[in-house]
């Protein structure tokens, strides 16, 4: 089990410490809805766990099979709805490095596409996820 804490610092910020290894993330309400999207939103940071979940766990299988992943990225990007108001859509995309063997992608994509993260999420979630090898 991890620990986290999070205190509500005023103007709709909230600091939240990671406690074993006394990290700190700052959030912010976006400013669609009364904030000013001055940090990452809560909702963002769900975003943006999903896709550094995909490159963790994708990198820990690489490092075993000798496999370098290394200047990867992710870009994720994040559509709400409304009524009630909660994340919609996740576009997902993935830029790994072109070295990356040929038979070895689809086992990288599998392990991304069941990131403890993204099965973590609702049903109704939206994750369209591209794999781009353009690095």
């Amino acid at each position: 089990m991890v620990k986290m804490e999070a205190h509500y610092q005023g103007e709709k910020h909230c600091e939240i410490t990671h406690l074993p290894s006394g990290a700190r993330i700052g959030t912010d309400a976006p400013k669609d809805n009364n904030g000013k999207g001055e940090l990452f939103s809560p909702t963002d940071l769900l975003g943006a766990a999903t896709g550094t979940c995909m490159l963790t766990v994708m990198s820990i299988a690489a490092d075993k099979d000798g496999v370098e992943l290394k200047g990867s990225r992710v870009t994720v990007e994040k559509e709400m709805a409304l009524n009630p108001r909660r994340v919609a859509k996740l576009h997902i995309v993935l830029h790994l490095p072109q070295s990356v063997p040929h038979d070895y992608r689809k086992k990288l994509e599998d392990i991304a596409l069941n990131c403890p993260v993204k099965l973590s999420l609702h049903p109704d979630l939206q994750t369209p996820i591209l794999f781009h090898y353009d690095m």
